[in-house]
């Protein structure tokens, strides 16, 4: 290591601008959405003499009308600004919560959640743009915090809707407008304006981009799995036979596996054994549970932990769904997220209904059939986008209609018939660092060296968003070899656009560098840090798995490492020879 790399660390994700905290603050609150209103559903068919499928009408009017409102959102966003339009989105969430509070009927509360369902879709389509724009010390630190609030949320809600549905089922509800009320009045205070896009996004934009075959596919699957991922929500708590609390702490239980299989497993096993097959087995694992749940609907102990299991997989179908929206859209990040939330939302806001009647014209058990035959035809429909998906992730497709991770020249032209030290980095605070151990390693062995600036797209549940604008990113680039070249280091660089999903990159980086026969490929440690790196690594995994020359990993202060794939599909590190 040089000393230049000495003293170069990641920035804590923690130490934020209060602009950031306001808006996670409001993202804990929101995540708490769906899971909030669970543990109060039997408390309101029973205290409000409604009948479940009635009931159910909760998740329906909210999930449309946030469907719609994603066809929408973009467009307003890109006029009004970000910060507007997550204050709006705020506003009607603290009226319509408040509302739904004061309701004297199940249809009330209905009424009131499709005006709460506008007001989320307006704010999550704004949240995680708005933090990433917030943050200090590079947008890694800023996805970290974000998933941090998305698992709270998940978890946390069930916890509080139990807690404050066993006083009254009102409670949950008055809860969120208090709640959102301090985030609100956080984000107006805090959140800095921020600008609108040069080119607003076209009203249209969203359905347009349902006419590619591959964000169509991947959108029907993902309304397959939200009828079976919805009927299991809606429907559940009822054969559970359980008090408000109780409901909450088995919902609860739920929600952290679904936050920890989302942000950990699901990139590990994506790495390992690619999108399309982790999806498959994902989605039938899910349709078995459903089912088992159908079987077991007279006995509660079946339910409940059938419903706690299925959190795993939903938090691995959620990421891997939207990567794979990522990988076959050839659109823009927030129009490919706000078609393909259109469409998934459509399915979760229809199934409750539907299992509403199944239940009410046959038994409990048929609507969870439904749910994981629903599953089952997913992985029919998935099925036909195979070959799309599996060409995009490997690099391989020549369709038109998908983007495809691209390695773009900047400055000085690599030398032909050399064998270059590659070096990856991205926009972390140690990046120049890694680039100057890098370049030591050329010049000790006296070989060119080739920085490759790696920009990503990071996928958090249903949103997508590239946090690295490319003229940033070419600056950053260029600026690396500015100070190679003041060093007389013989550099050239590439710019790495990645379309969806780190392994993606991954891939493509591993394949350029056997083109070019690289003496070896070096790596920096990860934004997530270093058992991230070591994990689930993702990028790094690929890389390391894909390429047939050595990786090492180059840290602050420590011996390069040379990193090698386990049996297990993680990375393990080497003192590099």
């Amino acid at each position: 290591m040089t000393a230049s790399s000495a003293h170069a660390t990641t920035a804590s994700p923690f130490t934020q601008p209060r602009a950031v905290w306001a808006v996670a603050f409001a993202c804990v609150i929101s995540f708490m959405g769906i899971g909030l209103v669970d543990p109060i559903l039997p408390a309101l068919s029973e205290q409000l003499h409604a009948t479940p499928s009635q009931v159910s009408l909760l998740f329906t009017s909210y999930l449309v009308v946030t469907a719609v409102a994603m066809l929408v959102v973009g467009a307003v966003s890109s006029r009004i600004g970000a910060k507007r339009t997550l204050v709006v989105g705020l506003s009607i969430i603290v009226v319509f919560a408040a509302l739904a509070g004061t309701a004297g009927s199940v249809n009330g509360i209905v009424g009131f959640r499709a005006g709460w369902g506008l007001g989320n879709a307006l704010f999550i389509a704004t949240s995680l743009a708005v933090i990433v724009a917030s943050a200090s010390g590079g947008f890694a630190g800023a996805i970290i915090l974000y998933e941090t609030a998305l698992g709270l949320g998940i978890a946390v809600g069930p916890l509080l809707g139990g807690e404050l549905g066993s006083i009254s089922w009102r409670g949950p509800f008055y809860g969120v407008a208090v709640l959102m009320g301090i985030a609100l009045v956080a984000t107006v205070l805090f959140v800095p304006s921020l600008p609108t896009p040069a080119t607003p996004t076209p009203l249209t934009a969203p359905l347009a981009a349902l006419r590619h075959r591959g964000l169509l596919t991947m959108g029907l699957t993902a309304l397959l799995y939200n009828w079976g991922f919805f009927t299991m929500l809606g429907y559940a708590p009822y054969p559970m036979e359980l008090s408000a609390i109780r409901l909450g702490y088995v919902f609860f239980a739920w929600g952290v596996l679904v936050a920890v299989f989302s942000v950990f497993v699901a990139p590990r096993l994506q790495g390992r054994f690619g999108t399309a097959k982790v999806l498959y087995a994902n989605l039938l694992a899910l349709g078995v549970v459903l089912a088992a749940i159908g079987a077991g609907v007279d006995r509660s102990w079946v339910v409940i932990v059938a419903v706690i299991v299925s959190g795993a997989f939903i938090g691995i179908n959620n990421t891997l769904t939207t990567q794979a929206v990522m990988l076959v859209s050839p659109v823009e990040r927030p129009v490919a997220s706000s078609a393909y939330g259109f469409v998934r939302f459509i399915g979760g806001g229809l199934a409750p209904y539907a299992a509403g009647k199944l239940a009410d014209h046959w038994d409990l058990s048929v609507p969870f059939y439904v749910g994981a035959a629903a599953f089952v035809l997913a992985i029919a429909v998935l099925a036909t986008g195979h070959r799309l998906l599996e060409a995009a992730e490997q690099g391989q497709s020549e369709a038109d209609e998908v983007l495809q991770p691209t390695l773009e020249p900047v400055g000085t032209a690599a030398e032909r018939g050399t064998r270059p030290v590659v070096v990856a980095v991205g926009s972390t605070s140690d990046a120049e660092g890694v680039v100057s151990a890098a370049a030591e390693i050329a010049r000790t062995s006296g070989s060119p060296l080739e920085v490759v600036h790696v920009r990503e797209t990071a996928v958090v549940e249903e949103l997508a968003i590239t946090p690295e604008d490319e003229r940033d990113a070419r600056a950053r680039l260029v600026g690396h070899l500015d100070r190679l070249a003041a060093d007389g280091v013989r550099a050239s660089g590439l710019l790495l656009h990645s379309v969806g999903d780190h392994a993606a990159a991954g891939r493509v980086l591993a394949q350029h560098a056997d083109e070019v026969d690289a003496r070896l490929v070096a790596v920096g440690s990860s934004p997530r840090g270093a058992a991230a790196q070591l994990a689930e690594g993702s990028l790094t995994t690929a890389l390391t798995r894909s390429v047939h020359r050595s990786v090492v990993l180059l840290r602050s202060g420590e011996p390069a490492r040379e990193l090698r794939a386990d049996p297990a599909g993680g990375l393990v590190g080497h003192p590099a020879g």
